[in-house]
């Protein structure tokens, strides 16, 4: 018999302890959004309310061509503004894309059971956690969504000890966008005056993980969030959306766009990859570019999967402005700090907007 939803002990226990997660909850036939979930109405998403993102994808070819400055200054334009961009003829197979979104509907329709051995309590590898939500004990309102992270240390341990059911697919997803990510970052940081090398790589992105989001059908989208408005924490992130779309960005109020303050949503492009910049980027470039504050509405008709690539420093990076680019601003606007440091911070609170941030700015006077 399922438990009483409406109460927070009996709701844990089933949803994360269990293993049933969002998902469990909604097969059991709820007809009505459990009081936990309910987010109070600043926090609510309005898709009336919201536009839609009409920027172009940015085509990657054509960074190997005679448009190579063309299309770096686009990638450098859409970090400056919104943050968030979208990318075709990346070099990640489509096919690859098509077999992502199917396995993660597969790996979240298996027995609660085989979900459970993974969570972060008894989870019999480091790099391998489900959940659900954010941080569940810490949040006023729980998120409507179930994940599975997968961190990357090298090929063997992947192959080891992430979940047979969507280890292959992950790998070859995280192997087959390296080379995109590199050419996002030349143009990024060649812009700020610093060029990328091998020797240098690691400093922005030796820390890498693949997770797999499921937003369950939700009987009320309207009182709900799959993810509340939060910034990623690291370099770059690199996202597989499904076609039933819900993703939000947030236009910031300091930068020459129209709709500042308002939330747009990035519309599903078949056989494109969303990016986004992550707090360390805007750290790095001392603020000029900014990393996104977004979120994630929920559906009644279908549920949704996508599917993110996390790059990050190494958790023992030192992690400053670059010196370059302090050199030019005249001043820094953020301190020197130990990344493992900025994720403690990080984890240790509920999805606050892009309030992670606080935690390297320095206040002036």
């Amino acid at each position: 018999m399922a438990p009483s939803f409406d109460n927070a002990t009996s709701l844990f226990n089933f949803v994360v302890r269990d293993g049933n997660g969002i998902k469990g909850m909604v097969d059991s036939g709820i007809s009505k959004v459990p009081q936990p979930y309910i987010q109070p109405p600043t926090e609510r998403i309005n898709k009336k309310n919201a536009g839609v993102c009409k920027i172009p994808p940015i085509d990657l070819s054509k960074l190997d061509g005679p448009q190579h400055d063309e299309v770096a200054n686009q990638i450098v334009r859409a970090a400056e503004t919104l943050g968030f961009f979208q990318v075709i003829n990346h070099g990640v197979p489509v096919e690859l894309l098509e077999s992502l979104k199917q396995t993660a509907h597969n790996f979240f329709a298996l027995p609660p059971e085989r979900k459970a051995v993974y969570r972060k309590e008894v989870s019999p590898s480091p790099l391998v956690k489900y959940g659900t939500s954010f941080v569940p004990e810490k949040e006023k309102a729980f998120e409507w969504k179930d994940y599975i992270s997968m961190a990357y240390t090298n090929d063997d341990e992947a192959l080891q000890q992430w979940p047979v059911e969507c280890r292959d697919v992950a790998l070859q997803y995280l192997k087959t966008s390296h080379e995109m990510v590199r050419k996002l970052l030349e143009a990024l940081l060649g812009n700020l005056g610093v060029e990328l090398d091998d020797s240098k790589i690691d400093a922005f992105i030796g820390k890498k993980m693949v997770s797999m989001n499921f937003y369950p059908t939700c009987p009320n989208p309207e009182l709900t969030v799959g993810v509340g408005r939060h910034s990623d924490i690291g370099t770059l992130t690199i996202l597989l959306q499904d076609g039933i779309g819900g993703l939000y960005v947030k236009v910031p109020e300091d930068v020459d766009m129209e709709k500042k303050g308002a939330w747009v949503e990035i519309p599903p492009i078949p056989g494109a990859l969303v990016i986004n910049v992550g707090d360390m980027l805007q750290i790095w470039s001392n603020g000029k570019y900014k990393s996104a504050e977004h979120r994630v509405r929920t559906t009644s008709t279908k549920s949704r999967v996508s599917i993110p690539i996390f790059t990050c420093p190494q958790s023992t990076q030192k992690i400053a402005p670059l010196p370059q680019v302090v050199k030019k601003d005249g001043i820094a606007r953020y301190k020197e700090f130990i990344f493992s440091d900025y994720m403690n911070s990080f984890f240790g609170n509920a999805h606050d907007g892009k309030n992670s941030l606080e935690f390297a700015k320095i206040n002036s006077a």
